[in-house]
């Protein structure tokens, strides 16, 4: 089963980072958000990916055809041009880096990457989040589901301060950035069959995939939510980065591997 991720938006809302280099290549503990991403997949046995390029997508496709250089000892000769490696720290991953066009919209990079996907069921997130769920445990509710797609649901932590009064205004209690806000929110982590291509029109390139075709998924009842209780977090803005590797310093709940 092949993964895909979406990794060519512009990332705007985290400027101070991606004005020199796509959002997805942002690191966490020294690793682009991109490559734990990619730790999460393999955990669960996924090693093959499609990843849609946009916006800088040359930086992708240079960090890892250049892996191996970022992950050894090696030795450089430049009198005759030859490099020793000594020591290589690789990992099993099959990556097709696909440009999938600087201001096309998710839809329209998800279906220019079919092709690539195969006739079979595949995997799909955004480059920017990660999270502990079982992805076993969600393509597992996938198959019972019969639908042809699943998204995993998640509860978002609110930002603010919640505040319980009675009715004259009195405060009963406050509770600071509950773990629940009990509103549930895409969390990404797909799993998508062959099926989508016919939600995929041909002006996908102007259309959002959380919009047109997942609308149409729910109106012909097509598209499940697998609940996660668990760890999920995207990197928005500076803050969730900073936040990520505060957590990566002391308890990195994402991982897994």
């Amino acid at each position: 089963m092949k993964a895909v991720i979406l990794a060519g938006g512009f990332g705007t809302r985290i400027s101070e980072e991606s004005h020199l280099r796509p959002k997805p290549m942002i690191e966490i503990g020294g690793k682009p958000i991109l490559w734990h991403i990619m730790k999460i997949y393999s955990h669960h046995g996924v090693n093959d990916f499609v990843v849609c390029l946009g916006y800088k997508g040359y930086i992708i496709k240079e960090y890892f055809a250049n892996y191996f250089l970022h992950n050894a000892d090696i030795t450089v000769d430049l009198s005759n041009n030859s490099l020793e490696v000594h020591k290589n720290s690789s990992e099993p991953f099959k990556i097709s880096l696909i440009d999938t066009g600087l201001d096309t919209m998710t839809a329209g990079r998800l279906k220019r990457v079919l092709p690539y996907v195969g006739n079979e069921t595949f995997l799909l997130t955004y480059g920017d989040g990660v999270s502990d769920v079982n992805l076993d445990e969600v393509v597992k509710f996938h198959k019972n589901s019969g639908k042809i797609c699943t998204m995993t649901a998640i509860q978002a932590t609110s930002r603010f301060g919640v505040l319980k009064m009675e009715d004259d205004g009195t405060i009963e209690s406050f509770e600071e950035k509950p773990e629940d806000s009990g509103t549930w929110i895409n969390g990404g982590f797909f799993v998508v069959e062959p099926g989508i291509a016919k939600y995929l029109h041909d002006d996908a390139d102007d259309i959002m995939w959380e919009r047109q075709p997942m609308n149409d998924l729910a109106r012909d009842k097509q598209i499940a939510a697998f609940k996660h209780h668990g760890f999920w977090k995207c990197m928005d803005t500076l803050r969730d980065k900073e936040e990520l590797e505060q957590m990566w310093q002391t308890e990195p709940t994402w991982k897994k591997w």
